[in-house]
């Protein structure tokens, strides 16, 4: 079975993010036209700010060659724009791997929605299987940051960790950007405390209490019941 994530690639130099920067308070929706050689056609969705602003921001930005306001309705404008750089020529100078990057492009994986933000991109998409989502997340992790927000398994609904704490959520989602859940473990339960300024102890029973809840609501709900 597959998996859909949602998760944040911290890296500036990603198109587009010098103009979501400039207008924060719009939400700007990428979809990228591959069709137009090494430097594909921006296509962007944009709900919120206003249209000068977003038309400023679109002028000044260095990454943009020219671009069209094509379509509004309501709060919502569509814009097409053109690249004034190469991917190449945007990222190299922050991302060393290239080559790696557009290895990314051949993997088991849709990436079907692109959101800008100011210090980079929140990316979610399908993934065939761990093997691919886990090319995704070791190239970020070696180039840029990242940060996983949900993980779930096509065909379900809702993310499972609703049950979680706040706290709990915080403490999973270190330890694992961390490295203490990979094999084998690249972070300690005191690298993760100190992430956290509390004690290894005090780590240690949120990740139990944790663990805890999300097998009572993933695993434990499809065992048959124990005989009396």
């Amino acid at each position: 079975m597959g998996l859909v994530a949602e998760f944040d690639i911290g890296c500036e130099a990603l198109p587009l993010a010098g103009v979501a920067a400039d207008v924060p308070e719009a939400t700007l929706i990428l979809e990228l036209q591959f069709n137009h050689g090494n430097r594909p056609l921006f296509l962007v969705t944009a709900t919120g700010g206003s249209q000068q602003a977003l038309a400023t921001a679109f002028t000044d930005a260095y990454d943009v060659a020219e671009w069209t306001l094509v379509g509004q309705a309501g709060d919502t404008r569509r814009y097409q724009a053109l690249p004034a750089l190469s991917f190449e020529e945007q990222l190299s100078d922050h991302i060393g791997d290239l080559a790696g990057l557009e290895a990314l492009a051949t993997a088991d994986a849709i990436i079907e929605r692109i959101e800008v933000l100011p210090d980079g991109w929140r990316q979610t998409g399908w993934f065939a299987d761990r093997d691919a989502f886990g090319k995704f997340t070791a190239f970020w992790k070696r180039n840029a940051g990242f940060q996983l927000h949900r993980l779930t398994r096509d065909g379900e609904s809702e993310p499972p960790g609703d049950g979680l704490t706040d706290r709990q959520h915080e403490a999973l989602r270190i330890a694992y950007e961390l490295g203490y859940f990979d094999i084998p473990r690249r972070a300690s339960l005191e690298d993760v405390a100190a992430e956290l300024e509390i004690s290894a102890s005090s780590v240690s029973e949120r990740l139990r209490r944790a663990q805890t809840q999300l097998i009572e609501e993933t695993v434990a709900t499809t065992w048959p019941p124990l005989p009396n």
